[in-house]
């Protein structure tokens, strides 16, 4: 790729001078005290991106007070980054007289005026942008038009728009207001008028940069021009703008995702009656560059002299195979460090605590304090290893009491917390000062949900920030606000439940995943709904007070007790999205699934996370992206986190090849459900091909079962309500050997005559604790696969206990079959990308 940078100058010292010394910033020079016309034009330069000269524009505009770029030192940019066709442009500073040579200098018929300012973003919306003919008279007189039209077109935006006005223009109005847009003015830009090959819908093109709280730098791509945001809203997510972390992608992959949208399919001439007007080569040409740029002026960067804060290119317009910025703004600032110093190596002396405190159970009754005590020791964790704060009491039920901190026999790996939030700020100072626990769990709440506890939680961030800069960091905090954690390795239960409201079924082995929600009742309402969920860890985390959802993913991928991490987010602290996408990204590198749910998807959600868990909610694309491309699996509702929570647990150790799915069903009407839930906006399975070999050996189930005259072999297979345990075991086994299937889905109708569905208790003879029958028949099944195997009961509750069965046996079960479809799909489809992505760093 070829650039060009073309200074016009007016005498041949000031050429030297604008080559040498650089007099305005690359680009930038003037030929006149009386007239400064800076001018931006096109000669051959390298193509590598000129970071010097880039921070050098940064360096100019903020020695001159400003923390953005206009337009012409946008273009600027562009040409040393990499761009390949800023257009040609000349600056006439207002109060400026410019020669007719100098206002026709730029090639062509004609020329786009453009106003200079550093508050008016939208031009267009404003008159501020205008073609003329290339005739001097006629551009002067549209100058002196802009210059006092614009400023009253933008009074009355202002005017329409108050909750968008410039801070400077605040509280102004009429004749102040005007007074005060034109005397930030600085010009007119006059531009190269690049007639567009076409100006129909689609072809033009949107990409931008922008510095978000929670993660960090981040592109954009999609369909660009005035009704950019429209487009957003009306076209399905993913379809008409795409975004990621520039920290997790590059440019081809950032290119994989924009071929996905209608502005690709417009651009490279795949839709009815259009042609390509870019090349692929180009637009990751182009992705790398801003991506490359994204990285070298963020905060992710330690050496980073300056931060974009946001940076767009609206729209770039395609010319004879060109890609030609027809407007561009870029803000920066400088970096703001934000160190992380919290002890993280802690994490593990709060879920495997040796001793245990506790200060605030009661005595006498049943509070928060005492049943978070019953349910310590009720998971076996050994009374002995307890210590309860509680002045004036020995003991309480054997459980040794002591006064104060102070009078601890030894430091403790865990201290709880369930005390009024008032007490809690004085209490986080007695056990910073006394260095007498390595991890303490807030749980009260009281503590940032609302204005009148933001005082309260500040001064209790503040003294951990504090301590956490001192030599060992001191201890780090879970909370507040949080329901505690239940840790099965570490034998211990602090949630404040009683086991009368949650029972417990201790005998079930616990699966080896982790949940780590923020809202410690979405973690309990699972427990209590779905309690074949059985993570060997809950941990509720509250406000992230101090320790964060990134601290804690960063954790259990290096746990050798955790194979699945499950995620329930309501909002990140600063940059935490970003180092929680890296611990993700990492977790999938070392073989590990996770499991992502984004809550406050909506504005209205946003509002209502915001009150519950002091969380600050972000924008959710932004975040789904983000987490997605890092390699979990995202979940779009609670039911479809539960659904896929279940099959990470189970199937995570089947092998995913590919997404060609075998059904199978007594039902026939739930054949052709499974058949047309294959394929959505969001995934797409396909049905398998048997081999002969396949059909050969299911043709000869359905003959000794006297079924061959009523089924025909095909996918999916409804083999009849009259088939019974053995046949539909037998055929999902066939159907795992093949090797052109992927996964299983079965049917066992429960209401089927010839099925083994019921306890014997409720009608003998259809026992399903039959050996024969399809519990034991398909576990063998199952257990000996590598092909991921998935049940359908589609029955009343009559036949729950057949479900528990099956799902007790590790075989995940669904009550209808499209559920069951839907979620196996997306599970699949997240399996299969983060095998692509362990592929890539391996390749």
């Amino acid at each position: 790729m070829i650039l060009r940078a073309l200074f016009f100058v007016n005498n041949e010292e000031l050429w030297e001078r604008a080559f040498s010394d650089r007099l305005l910033g690359p680009g930038v020079t003037t030929h006149s005290p009386i007239s400064p016309i800076y001018h931006a034009m096109n000669q051959e330069i390298t193509t590598q991106i000129n970071f010097t000269e880039i921070t050098e524009l940064f360096r100019t505009a903020q020695q001159e007070d400003r923390n953005f770029l206009f337009e012409y030192e946008v273009y600027n940019l562009l040409a040393r980054s990499g761009a390949e066709t800023p257009p040609k442009s000349i600056l006439i500073p207002r109060g400026a007289r410019p020669s007719e040579e100098e206002l026709l200098a730029l090639p062509g018929e004609k020329v786009v005026l453009k106003i200079v300012s550093p508050t008016i973003i939208h031009k267009t919306e404003v008159q501020g942008v205008r073609i003329v003919e290339k005739d001097p008279n006629k551009i002067r007189s549209a100058i002196r038009r802009m210059l006092y039209e614009v400023p009253e077109n933008y009074a009355g935006w202002c005017q329409s728009n108050p909750d968008n006005v410039a801070e400077q223009y605040r509280g102004l109005t009429g004749e102040a207001l005007i007074t005060a847009i034109s005397r930030d003015l600085q010009g007119v830009l006059m531009v190269e008028f690049m007639p567009p090959d076409s100006g129909a819908f689609g072809n033009e093109l949107i990409v931008g940069l922008r510095n978000t709280r929670e993660f960090g730098m981040i592109i954009s791509a999609g369909l660009g021009g005035t009704d950019t945001e429209l487009y957003a809203k009306r076209f399905r997510k993913g379809q008409a703008i795409v975004a990621a972390s520039c920290e997790l992608i590059d440019g081809e992959r950032f290119f994989e995702l924009f071929r996905k949208t209608i502005s690709y399919k417009k651009l490279a001439g795949l839709t009815r009656g259009q042609r390509r007007i870019v090349s692929d080569e180009q637009l990751i040409e182009c992705f790398s560059s801003f991506i490359e740029m994204g990285r070298r002026y963020s905060l992710a960067n330690p050496a980073a002299q300056f931060v974009i804060e946001e940076m767009e290119i609206n729209p770039y317009a395609f010319t004879d195979f060109l890609m030609v910025p027809l407007d561009g703004m870029c803000k920066f600032s400088l970096p703001e460090r934000l160190d992380n110093k919290r002890p993280v190596a802690k994490i593990d002396n709060l879920l495997h605590p040796k001793a245990i405190g506790l200060i605030g159970a009661s005595e006498k009754r049943k509070n928060f304090g005492r049943i978070i005590l019953d349910n310590v020791l009720a998971e076996g964790y050994n009374k002995e290893d307890v210590i309860l704060i509680k002045p004036g009491v020995d003991a309480i039920d054997g459980i040794k009491c002591v006064p104060d901190l102070k009078s601890l026999p030894v430091k403790l790996d865990l201290f709880v917390v369930a005390i009024g939030a008032e007490n809690v700020p004085a209490l986080v100072d007695d056990i910073v000062e006394l260095d007498c626990a390595n991890s303490v769990m807030l749980i009260p709440g009281g503590m940032g949900e609302n204005e009148e506890s933001k005082e309260r939680a500040e001064q209790v961030i503040a003294r951990i920030n504090e301590v956490h800069t001192t030599e060992g960091g001191g201890p780090v905090f879970l909370g507040a606000n949080c329901m505690g954690v239940i840790s099965h390795p570490g034998k211990y239960d602090t949630w404040f439940i009683p086991e009368e409201k949650l029972p417990k079924n201790r005998e079930v082995e616990p699966h080896r995943a982790a949940l780590v929600s923020q809202s410690g009742a979405f973690m309990l309402h699972r427990s209590s709904q779905c309690p074949e969920l059985a993570p060997a860890y809950l941990v509720s985390m509250g406000n992230q007070t101090d320790l964060t959802l990134g601290d804690m993913v960063k954790y259990f991928k290096d746990s050798d007790e955790v194979d699945v991490i499950a995620v329930y987010a309501e909002g990140f602290n600063d940059l935490d999205g970003l180092e929680f996408a890296k611990a993700v990204r990492e977790a999938v590198l070392l073989g590990k699934e996770v499991l992502f749910y984004k809550a406050g998807r909506t504005p209205e959600g946003q509002t209502a996370t915001s009150g519950h868990t002091a969380s600050l909610a972000g924008d959710y694309m932004v975040c789904e992206s983000c987490i997605r491309q890092a390699g979990a699996i995202v979940a779009r509702s609670f039911t479809e986190f539960q659904d896929l929570f279940l099959l990470a647990e189970n199937i995570n150790n089947k092998q995913i090849n590919g997404n060609r799915l075998a059904a199978l069903s007594g039902a026939g009407f739930e054949a052709v459900g499974m058949a047309d839930s294959i394929q959505s906006d969001d995934f797409q399975m396909q049905l398998a091909s048997y081999s002969e070999t396949t059909r050969s050996r299911i043709a000869k189930i359905l003959e000794s079962k006297r079924l061959d005259k009523l089924v025909t072999i095909s996918n999916p297979l409804d083999i009849n309500p009259t088939a019974d345990d053995e046949a539909h075991a037998e055929i999902v086994r066939i159907l795992s050997q093949d090797g052109a299937v992927d996964a299983i889905v079965v049917g066992l109708d429960p209401l089927s005559p010839a099925m083994h569905t019921l306890l014997e208790t409720q009608v003998p003879g259809f026992s399903m604790d039959a050996e024969n029958g399809i519990i034991p028949l398909l576990f063998e099944t199952v257990n000996e696969s590598d092909v991921a195997v998935i049940a359908v009961v589609d029955g009343g509750r009559l036949y729950d206990p057949f479900r528990d069965a099956l799902l007790a046996k590790g075989i995940p079960t669904f009550p209808v079959c499209d559920r069951a479809v839907a979620s196996l799909s997306l599970y699949i489809e997240s399996r299969i990308y983060a095998d692509s992505i362990r592929a890539g760093v391996t390749q």
